[in-house]
């Protein structure tokens, strides 16, 4: 399977603080990777340089062959890059639609376009069909969260990066989130999911699990079930 998102020794810090300390991984066209680890373990840094909130101090993120180097984060969206970012961050006094239509900015010239993804997210989150007309603000945590992943589709990405997206939700909306994930994928977008939950490891096709800014696990397929790996590393049993 060809490499869609080659990250190369890559070095972030906060000011002077080290984050990451040349992590490397590579992610697969059509693959859910889940990128599992604790709080501070650096995930969130990671998918917020690759998606260019943030400038690495060395190293290297590859897109489709293409070095993103300096490349903006609107740039990125254009190249096919979408973030869904932790905490939701809907636009609470705006309508589902309207905060849908945000999503898809970078593609307000391709008005068929921009119908059909809206008409995807809307399979994908039936619910959100529902709520089409009501305020952001006035949804439940996990019809937020199902609204910040359909605005990260809107744009319609390649490379769709989902950060946190179980955090405060119930064990039975997690895991709605990640069926629909899995379906995302199968119809081509390739996923990389932040979590704390080896929940999500049921959904995956390649983990990697981070501590302190380095990658300490990268396992792909019957591997992501061992009890053994999820204990070992997030003391899950």
């Amino acid at each position: 399977m060809m490499a869609l998102l080659e990250v190369s020794d890559l070095v972030v810090s906060y000011d002077a603080f080290p984050v990451l300390q040349g992590i490397s991984f590579e992610v697969g066209e059509g693959e859910v990777c889940v990128l599992l680890g604790l709080n501070g373990a650096g995930k969130t840094t990671t998918v917020s340089t690759v998606a260019g909130l943030l400038r690495p101090r060395s190293g290297r993120v590859q897109f489709d062959g293409d070095d993103l180097g300096r490349r903006s984060p609107s740039a990125r969206v254009a190249a096919g890059i979408s973030l869904c970012p932790e905490g939701r961050r809907v636009f609470p006094r705006l309508t589902v639609r309207q905060n849908l239509r945000l999503g898809a900015w970078t593609r307000r010239r391709e008005p068929k376009l921009v119908r059909r993804q809206f008409d995807l997210v809307l399979d994908y989150f039936p619910r959100l069909a529902e709520r089409e007309g009501q305020l952001a603000g006035t949804l439940s945590g996990g019809e937020q969260q199902t609204l910040a992943v359909g605005r990260a589709m809107m744009s319609r990405p390649r490379l769709l990066l989902i950060d946190e997206a179980s955090l405060g939700l119930s064990p039975t909306v997690a895991r709605t989130v990640w069926e629909v994930t899995a379906r995302i994928a199968a119809d081509g977008t390739t996923v990389l999911m932040v979590e704390q939950s080896a929940g999500a490891l049921a959904f995956a096709d390649r983990a990697l699990i981070m501590e302190k800014g380095t990658l300490v696990y990268s396992g792909v397929g019957d591997e992501l079930r061992d009890v053994n790996l999820r204990e070992a590393y997030l003391g899950a049993g």
